[in-house]
């Protein structure tokens, strides 16, 4: 195979994967307008029901206008040599592989954000704030920004330069010490993200001592789970939309409620949400997930180390001089398809477990509370509550509304 063939490939790649979701989403839009079945009636009245479908139609033109900028911007900079261009800049300020690496990405993702901005911009503040959900300022904007390129530089750069050092130590060996480090990364931050990360961006308050505390608690005590950190996030800083999840195990772990989720649901509902998340935690849904992400790490890293080292990914992004940061970035391209299966397998177990997560709820809570939450869940984001099954099977991680709820009802 011939640097040139590869090149092609990796063109046909991004451009079938481009067609592939443009015709999933036209397929999506297409039941936009679908009347509601029946258990679904109640979400939303007329008026409502029309702003939802507003705001999915003007989302899909938005993500057509951006994935549209997204695939010509990066076939013009395939096609022009681009890797080659910002390859030879960062050349010229090192000889150091891990330097030129760094101030390669560098580069690469400052200037890719950098460009889309303007887009993340409009949704932010012009389509989230005319359906009311967007409560971000612009000063919060662009500081999340700023804290995101810092994040960014320090984690990032620190990883990938660790990597390019066990390459040149360890040479086709380094995957095992690159596996050993991505492993003990994100058991760390599955473990402490909510307390060292999320402080960045968000405040978190222990949830106050009250009604709703006490009811958290006599439900966690009647399941024998142990709940001593139960935190407020400040979701509403950025918008309206509610969310809750779980995180960490052992000692660490936590349960953090969003202050837009306590405002909107009662207190039934939330408790439901609730046992629906420690349901997570005892089928052990998230130690499944930590350790499959654990080994698909492995297994793309064994995979890298096979083909890194040929010159032929680098020569096929026009790049005469092989390293390692130009063959990851050609490796990347051509695993798209492998990552999209994975992705697939990943989402039919996630689907599963959302599943067994609402029955464990059901089974030691109530039903109907999780039911009424998950609807005024949906109504309060205008979510789409008649998706096509083919978009359903691809992209979601969650059955839909009517599917959980009717498993729910069963």
């Amino acid at each position: 195979m011939t640097a040139q063939i590869l090149f092609y490939i990796i063109i046909a790649i991004i451009i079938i994967n481009f067609i592939v979701d443009k015709i999933l989403d036209a397929l999506n839009a297409k039941h936009y307008n679908d009347k509601l079945p029946k258990e679904l009636e109640d979400v939303y009245d007329a008026e409502a029901y029309k702003k939802s479908q507003k705001y999915k139609a003007t989302n899909y033109k938005f993500d057509l206008l951006t994935s549209s900028f997204s695939i010509v911007l990066t076939l013009a900079f395939l096609g022009l040599d681009g890797f080659v261009y910002v390859d030879q800049i960062a050349r010229g300020f090192s000889e150091n592989p891990i330097i030129i690496a760094l101030i390669f990405f560098g580069i690469i993702m400052i200037s890719s954000d950098i460009l889309t901005t303007p887009f993340s911009y409009c949704s932010t503040f012009v389509i989230e704030e005319k359906f009311g959900f967007n409560k971000t300022t612009k000063k919060l904007f662009f500081l999340d920004k700023l804290k995101g390129w810092l994040m960014m530089t320090i984690l990032g750069g620190g990883i990938l330069a660790l990597i390019i050092w066990f390459y040149q130590v360890t040479d086709a060996q380094f995957w095992l010490y690159t596996w050993g480090l991505m492993a003990i990364f994100t058991l760390f931050m599955n473990m402490f993200y909510s307390k060292l990360i999320v402080p960045l961006f968000n405040k978190q308050t222990p949830l106050a001592a009250g009604s709703l505390r006490n009811r958290i608690s006599k439900y966690a005590e009647t399941v024998g789970f142990k709940l001593d950190k139960i935190f407020v996030i400040d979701g509403s800083k950025r918008s309206t939309k509610a969310n809750a999840y779980f995180s960490g195990f052992g000692s660490e772990k936590r349960v953090t409620l969003y202050d837009t989720l306590i405002n909107d649901l009662e207190e039934d509902e939330i408790v439901a949400i609730l046992a629906h998340e420690v349901g997570h935690y005892k089928k052990k849904h998230i130690i499944f997930n930590l350790f499959a992400s654990i080994l698909l790490t492995g297994i793309t890293l064994y995979i890298l180390s096979l083909f890194i080292s040929n010159p032929l990914l680098s020569n096929a992004l026009g790049v005469e001089t092989p390293s390692f940061h130009i063959g990851l970035i050609a490796f990347g391209l051509l695993y798209a398809p492998i990552s999209e299966a994975t992705g697939l397998i990943m989402n039919l177990f996630s689907r599963k477990f959302e599943y067994q997560a609402d029955d464990y709820a059901k089974n030691t809570f109530k039903a109907e509370p999780l039911i009424t939450s998950l609807k005024k869940l949906s109504k309060n984001s205008l979510s789409n509550l008649t998706p096509h099954p083919a978009y359903v099977f691809m992209h979601y991680s969650h059955p839909t509304l009517l599917q959980r709820i009717k498993n729910l009802k069963k």
